[in-house]
């Protein structure tokens, strides 16, 4: 038993795990300066010991063969996540008028997190089940699209819109390698192109119906997204954000010499706005370095799909990677003014214990598939 664990682990993508610490590195930088001298001071500790955590879990995962995770258990897991979301519903803790979490005493758990496993590893399962053919639509589709479509609208009520948009990229990446037909695809993208161009000019012409498709709040955060500077009250994260990125120029103001970070004007600059510590104090040249080890890991994510000799095996890894480059850009641009501002982390970098958990995790499913590759 223990030589077969030993042979195993030699198997292990060494760069992943490199890249990992990295992450691990940079994280717990930038926390310790956005919360250093506040109340938060010391959360980069539990940051480090959330990655030791989890980064055993990730290895323990990957030693385990995912094809009978795959097989075996994703339904049973999607079936759970259901609950667990539904659990939140009644049950869940409200924090800034979102109810996403369950109060776990030693941690806030936000189960969506972890349903987004959960739906890679049931699609994986259901795309591999074709063989390579080409998806159908009334056998696989829609059932696909009833399936990602539940967890959708449950968190979409909590309101999560940003976690919600991640289900859609993670369906839509997976079964885009799954061989959907073009035609098919053609007609998705056609009416996704149509529903936001309608809700946009129900927006534009100020139509009642736009007031009960969108929520007061989500309104809001359009509105700032159009025209930061109509209301600085109200837009004052979104106008400081950009401020405080431009403001690093190349080399940034140097580590812990953040103005607009140390100044106190970005809200959750320790979590969903750690880009912006990195941004100001850091600048171009320390954003760039970012992006690099995020485009490092999705190559080595690609490479270990193209070489799967398991279709399931692949599936994951796309669905792992639709959801990484979706968060990725979705925090970066809603913090330089491309995108509105979601609730939404970035990756091995924002501090949060469901995020992590829920990234390693994952990881732990590729490095199984690189492992496991026979």
């Amino acid at each position: 038993m223990f030589k077969e664990i030993l042979f195993r682990g030699k198997k292990i993508d060494v760069t992943t795990l490199i890249i990992l610490l990295c992450f691990m590195a940079i994280s717990t930088m930038a926390i310790y300066s956005a919360t250093s001298n506040t109340k938060y001071a010391g959360l980069h500790i539990n940051n480090l010991v959330m990655f030791f955590v989890f980064f055993i879990v990730m290895l323990a995962i990957a030693l385990i063969d995912y094809k009978g995770i795959v097989q075996h258990f994703s339904i049973y897991l999607y079936a759970v996540g259901i609950l667990m979301l539904l659990f939140v519903k009644f049950k869940g803790m409200t924090i800034n008028g979102s109810t996403r979490w369950i109060n776990l005493h030693f941690m806030q758990f936000q189960p969506s997190e972890l349903v987004k496993i959960f739906v890679i590893l049931l699609l994986a399962k259901m795309l591999s089940a074709r063989q390579g053919e080409y998806l159908r639509l009334i056998r696989d589709i829609l059932p696909m699209i009833v399936l990602v479509g539940v967890p959708f609208f449950i968190v979409l009520e909590q309101p999560d819109l940003g976690t919600s948009i991640v289900f859609v990229c993670i369906l839509i990446g997976m079964m885009w390698i799954g061989k959907i037909p073009i035609k098919l695809a053609l007609v998705g993208g056609s009416a996704i192109v149509g529903v936001i161009g309608s809700v946009t000019a129900l927006y534009f012409y100020n139509l009642p119906l736009f007031n009960k498709i969108v929520k007061p709040h989500q309104l809001h955060r359009i509105q700032t997204f159009l025209n930061p500077a109509s209301d600085p009250d109200q837009s004052y994260h979104v106008l400081n954000s950009i401020k405080a990125v431009s403001s690093g120029q190349l080399m940034g103001e140097g580590y812990l010499r953040g103005t607009m970070i140390h100044g106190g004007y970005i809200p959750y600059d320790y979590a969903d706005s750690i880009y912006v510590v990195i941004g100001e104090e850091f600048g171009f040249v320390g954003s760039s370095l970012l992006l690099f080890l995020y485009f490092f890991l999705i190559y080595r994510m690609i490479h270990i799909a193209i070489a799967s000799k398991d279709l399931a095996g692949s599936y994951i890894i796309i669905g792992v990677i639709s959801m990484f480059t979706l968060q990725i850009f979705e925090n970066i641009a809603m913090h330089t003014g491309l995108m509105p501002l979601t609730g939404i982390a970035l990756p091995f970098v924002s501090y949060g214990g469901s995020s992590l958990m829920t990234n390693m995790l994952c990881m732990g499913l590729v490095l199984s598939v690189k492992i496991h590759n026979d």
